[in-house]
């Protein structure tokens, strides 16, 4: 396989052998001279490398020429730049017209449910997050990428695709060691604090006196809640501006479930040790053994950690941080409308913040944005997330959405073979500097370390940094111990929406969605025994036995700990940034 996904400057240049003369008089390859010089600069391609590669994709889509494909992804920069822009430079340089459709994160995965269930072609491809990636290598419903690309797929993969190059190329694996799918982006969830606040000497002297310790990037959720504490109660007010030490959301919608889902409760220390994701027990709390591709359960008395102490803790800080700490208003926020808070100026941390949303941040004054200064500077930077009393070395520290390709086998091959060719041209080397430059969700390795992005860096306030250092790797999605994922993310949020009512303490909501996650389990574990419907790859769950006979026990749940508040360790920003260097 790895003949057609290494690219090197050699194979390029073969390609580009006659490629000149070719170009002189075809349409095709004009239009692709037009958007390499205007559009896609720069590149960690020459520009004669750019148009060698441009030639392989029109050659490659000469037989799908005049066809219209239709594809979906959620609503971010990155996608809306695909679907406005480089939907043009596709249809122009091959051919093929692209319906490039833009919906909330939501119903996109509700719109690949009901492709799988059906069976009926909505769309030709999807951008799907990786969190499905135990879903489509257990349903084998998505097509294989790795045997596709060998396979009837050959003849449309691009020689210079560099699978390699990839950053989330692990999170879109199966456990049967296939791709199944392809990262368009990434994007990481980081601690974000306001550093022109934390850096004031009256600031930095009053917190010192009154915890003992250094005002700085918390290292531990301790440290994150004395500090949210601090600007909230004793600070309160900041150049005339209320303000508070912390921001999150709470409505009970389904976009309170991915903010649970998206590793809270690995950050808070749940789960075991091991990358990208936790074995035995996920940041879910799923059960599943190494070398196993069958969940054996959630809840504590299977051998899971859904409803262990270590998640209640995460869940009951949540609530917590969000009643005491927060503006008025948030715990009724759903997540698009806690997105422009912090902008408005009058928040000095948030302990999860996605990076997707850097180039909203680093948006002008003149356009409403408070966090940055006259010239543009970001007042605010980006660090590691805080870990819970919980956390391990060897555990992953927070989640790393990863929208990636994704073609159902419902779709007709030629129109499969028509949406790979615009997936893989939309993250080429061609296009993907430019693409990032946009958006800043990287997806490639050589992308993140290209000259330009060393230039624009001071301007990003540390994102650079941490896509360039070896800790991006704490960071993931969703992993494969979660059998199904649009089956049970949708209990998330109906049960933890009941903690921020107050119809349920987190022990009780904890205790209910474990149970319940173990039955929608079981009853996959029964089609799959009757009708082989996850490839023999379903749950099958362990037996319940009582809590004490796991708890605390070599790779089961974490024992409560006496002490969940240790003391509160702070580390300075620079000494962060020399570490990522």
């Amino acid at each position: 396989m790895r003949k057609y996904l290494l690219a090197t400057a050699t194979g390029l240049s073969l390609a580009l052998a006659g490629g000149t003369a070719f170009a002189d008089g075809h349409e095709g390859m004009g239009a692709a001279k037009k958007w390499i010089e205007e559009e896609f600069q720069p590149s960690t391609l020459s520009m004669d490398e750019q148009m060698a590669e441009m030639e392989w994709f029109m050659k490659a889509a000469e037989p799908f020429k005049g066809m219209e494909i239709n594809v979906l992804s959620e609503t971010i920069p990155t996608h809306s730049y695909e679907s406005e822009t480089l939907t043009k430079a596709f249809e122009e340089i091959t051919g093929i017209k692209v319906n490039h459709q833009l919906l909330g994160e939501g119903e996109v995965v509700q719109a690949v449910q009901t492709q799988m269930q059906t069976r009926r072609n909505l769309y030709d491809a999807y951008i799907n997050d990786s969190d499905l990636i135990g879903t489509h290598s257990r349903l084998q419903l998505a097509y294989n990428l790795t045997d596709f690309m060998e396979g009837e797929g050959k003849d449309v993969t691009n020689p210079g695709l560099d699978l390699d190059d990839f950053m989330g190329a692990s999170f879109t694996t199966g456990p049967d060691g296939k791709l199944y799918q392809l990262p368009d982006q990434q994007f990481a969830n980081l601690y974000w604090f306001r550093k022109d606040w934390f850096d004031k000497p009256e600031l930095q002297a009053q917190f010192k006196e009154r915890y003992g310790y250094d005002l700085g990037v918390p290292v531990n959720w301790s440290a994150y809640e004395d500090i949210a504490e601090f600007f909230s109660v004793h600070v309160k007010e900041i150049d005339g501006v209320r303000v508070y030490g912390h921001m999150d959301y709470g409505k009970r919608a389904p976009d309170l479930g991915w903010r649970m889902t998206d590793a809270w409760l690995s950050m808070a220390g749940a789960g075991s040790t091991g990358l990208p994701n936790g074995v035995p027990i996920d940041e879910w709390g799923i059960r599943m053994e190494a070398g196993s591709c069958n969940p054996q359960g959630a809840s504590v008395a299977r051998g899971g950690g859904t409803n262990g102490p270590a998640a209640v803790y995460a869940i009951r800080k949540w609530d917590e941080w969000l009643r005491q700490y927060a503006p008025p208003g948030a715990a009724s926020y759903d997540f698009y409308q806690s997105l422009p808070a912090l902008s408005q100026g009058n928040v000095a941390q948030q302990i999860f913040w996605y990076t997707a949303f850097t180039a909203s941040m680093v948006a002008p004054k003149s356009e409403g944005n408070n966090t940055v200064d006259d010239a543009g500077k970001p007042l605010w930077r980006m660090a590691p997330s805080p870990h819970g009393p919980y956390w391990q070395d060897g555990q992953k520290l927070g989640y790393q959405d990863a929208g990636s390709w994704t073609i159902l086998q419902s779709t007709p091959l030629d129109r499969a073979k028509a949406a790979w060719l615009y997936a893989q041209f939309v993250v080429s080397k061609t296009v993907d500097v430019k693409k990032s430059h946009v958006g800043l969700t990287f997806i490639r390795d050589s992308t993140v370390r290209h000259e330009s992005f060393t230039e624009r860096a001071p301007n990003l306030g540390g994102l650079v940094e941490f896509y360039r250092s070896p800790d991006r790797v704490l960071w993931s999605p969703t992993g494969v111990n979660v059998p199904d994922y649009p089956k049970l993310a949708q209990l998330w949020w109906q049960n933890i929406g009941d903690v921020n009512s107050g119809a349920f303490t987190p022990q009780e909501a904890m205790d209910r969605l474990a149970g319940e996650m173990d039955q929608v389990m079981a009853r996959m574990q029964a089609a799959d025994e009757q009708a082989n419907v996850y490839g023999g790859c379903g749950p099958r769950l362990n037996d319940e036995m009582d809590a004490s006979a796991w708890l605390g026990k070599a790779d089961g749940p974490k024992a409560k700990l006496a002490n969940e508040k240790p003391k509160g360790e702070t580390i300075a920003y620079e000494e962060i940034i020399k570490r990522w260097q």
